[in-house]
């Protein structure tokens, strides 16, 4: 994983012909995000058209990495949830280790969480909405 949180080597090499072309998104913050960046939304200009290449642009500029990539399994994973003696109802998909969220924090394009579109692999275009998701909470 790179310093930015987002894998890099070979699942993260981009054509030239995706470095050459920009893309620009409406970026949505909540929460944590939203403090980290100081605003709640803006126009971010990126080189590439991927998720995962306005990613690694942001994280350069904006240091809230962290607060959205986990690491790790146990990063991503929420504690305290019932167990299941079977498999829940409806279709459950999740990013691949390394590429998932941290509990509770979500990325989404078009309101759509990105493990349902193609995960970090999903293509964006010029005035796509990108969602950065990590709320505020507060227990008892």
């Amino acid at each position: 994983m790179s310093d930015t949180g987002v894998l890099t080597g070979e699942e993260s090499e981009t054509s030239t012909t995706e470095q050459s072309e920009t893309t620009t998104v409406r970026v949505h913050c909540t929460g944590h995000v939203r403090g980290a960046v100081g605003q709640p939304k803006l126009e971010y200009t990126f080189e590439g058209s991927t998720l995962r290449a306005f990613l690694e642009s942001f994280f350069e500029e904006y240091d809230v990495a962290e607060l959205l990539i986990a690491e790790t399994e146990d990063e991503a994973a929420a504690h305290g949830w019932v167990r299941s003696d079977g498999d829940p109802p409806g279709s459950w998909e999740k990013n691949p280790e390394g590429e998932q969220t941290r509990a509770f924090a979500r990325v989404a394009v078009n309101g759509r969480f990105n493990e349902h579109l193609d995960g970090l692999d999903t293509e964006l275009e010029d005035d796509d909405r990108v969602s950065l998701m990590y709320p505020f909470m507060f227990c008892c």
